[in-house]
């Protein structure tokens, strides 16, 4: 079963005492209705409500109280209303109706037994229509790329996913989930490619499903775009994203383009709020708080590094690779990485962090600062000794930090070292297929004697 991990938040969400209706938000085809297809089975009764139907937008508009609208719901798809509080509702594609939107509230204010998701492209919004949810009165989960685990689990590895569910990994397991975690990272996370893989692993047959992917972006374009400068905007800023992914980007010129810094930096937060993609601005902060400096150039994170190498053409790069860190030199052990820990959490606010010192004489840049507990832990994506991470190195003498992690094909070591200035320190390395059990070898490290 996919999205095993979202399932569970569900189930967490559906136990809650005071739930809220629940807004699931996704970049398109990250798989939202298979999700609560597969949720509802935890209800004696479930109703689909897909909003581009003209009938079902209709339940919206026709009625002029929330109690004639869900009577009418129940009885025209023949559900009992004594049964309301084992009853999941599901507005799909809820965008194509403000009134939708508008009526959550009164599910939550009026009908708070009732059990709502509501899920849909946010991209149309956008562009086009203003659609706010109400304040205070909804929740929100975000569903991302298949994460690595639900890989396993996909592909039939349940005896592989056993053992990357321990803490510590065995030795013995080491080799074998190295090489799936590099066929996963060089196809993705997916669903409708994770789901062919699984079927024929047969990678040639996936062309198709990859191009297929984009196109509703494009027809988005097309469809809500105000003018036709604006389409080719997002056309080009669609198609230029993969090629500039894992980088630190400037909006000016982006993607080899005369578009202008407002221009692009317009279109790109659009496409961040529709989960396309995300701009990871650093922090220059050795102490809390941590706060983004959004006047540095952004490193720009895709929704799924499978994409990123199909669009981008590194697919055969990465094929009988021994490390990550040998291709694209090494951003795409770097963007995986941040997409398995993105996967980590299904909170909308979650996202990345990284480190810089912007010095002409002594630049430095950390790959990520991991939240754990109150502090920020420093990773570093690596393929070198740990004698090579000048900028770890270089971070730990100027914090209270005396904790880091390296990410490499290898094995999990917990080391004693001290910087150049005397400071000692604990370095765990482990192998980067572990990126999204961080918090787990964290909890088990951290507080090792």
């Amino acid at each position: 079963m996919f999205k095993r991990q979202i399932i569970a938040e569900l189930l967490r969400w559906k136990q809650s005492g005071d739930r809220k209706p629940l807004v699931l938000r996704g970049a398109r085809q990250t798989g939202k209705t298979t999700v609560v297809k597969q949720f509802a089975a935890n209800y004696s009764q479930y109703i689909h409500l897909n909003l581009e139907r003209t009938a079902d937008r209709e339940f919206f508009t026709r009625y002029r109280s929330i109690d004639e609208t869900i009577q009418a719901i129940f009885f025209q798809y023949n559900k009992k209303m004594e049964q309301i509080a084992d009853t999941l509702l599901f507005i799909d594609e809820i965008q194509q109706s403000p009134e939708a939107v508008a009526l959550l509230r009164y599910f939550y204010e009026d009908y708070p037994a009732l059990h709502v998701i509501a899920a849909g492209s946010l991209l149309e919004t956008l562009l086009g229509r203003s659609i706010n949810f109400p304040v205070g009165r909804v929740e929100y989960r975000a569903l991302r790329p298949v994460s690595f685990a639900e890989f396993l689990a996909a592909v039939g590895e349940e005896q592989a996913l056993e053992q990357y569910n321990k803490t510590p990994l065995p030795d013995f397991a080491h080799e074998k989930l190295l090489q799936l975690f590099h066929t996963y990272t060089l196809i993705g996370g997916m669903p409708e490619i994770v789901a062919g893989y699984a079927k024929n692993r047969d990678l040639t047959a996936l062309r198709n499903v990859y191009e297929s992917l984009l196109l509703p972006y494009f027809d988005d374009a097309e469809k809500y775009a105000k003018n036709a400068a604006q389409i080719q905007l997002l056309r080009h800023a669609i198609r230029s994203i993969f090629y500039e992914a894992g980088r630190r980007i400037k909006f000016q010129g982006f993607g080899a383009s005369a578009y202008s810094s407002k221009e692009m930096g317009g279109v790109l937060r659009t496409l961040e709020k529709a989960m396309l993609l995300q701009l990871v601005f650093p922090t220059t902060q050795t102490e809390p708080p941590f706060q983004p400096d959004i006047k540095k150039s952004p490193r720009l994170q895709v929704l799924d590094t499978g994409m990123l190498n199909f669009f981008s053409g590194l697919q055969k790069d990465l094929f009988g690779t021994r490390d990550l860190n040998d291709v694209y030199r090494g951003k795409i052990a770097e963007h995986i990485t941040g997409q398995e820990l993105l996967s980590e959490n299904h909170s909308f606010l979650n996202s990345l962090h990284f480190w810089v010192r912007d010095k002409k004489q002594s630049a430095a840049e950390l790959d990520f600062m991991f939240p754990y507990n109150s502090m920020m832990i420093p990773v570093e994506v690596k393929s070198g000794t740990s004698g090579k991470l000048r900028s770890l190195l270089y971070y730990l003498d100027n914090a209270d930090a005396v904790f880091a992690v390296r990410l490499y094909a290898g094995k999990i070591q917990l080391e004693e070292h001290k910087t150049p200035e005397g400071k000692s320190f604990k370095l765990l390395n482990m192998p980067y297929f572990l990126s999204g059990r961080l918090n787990a070898y964290l909890d088990y490290f951290y507080t090792c004697p």
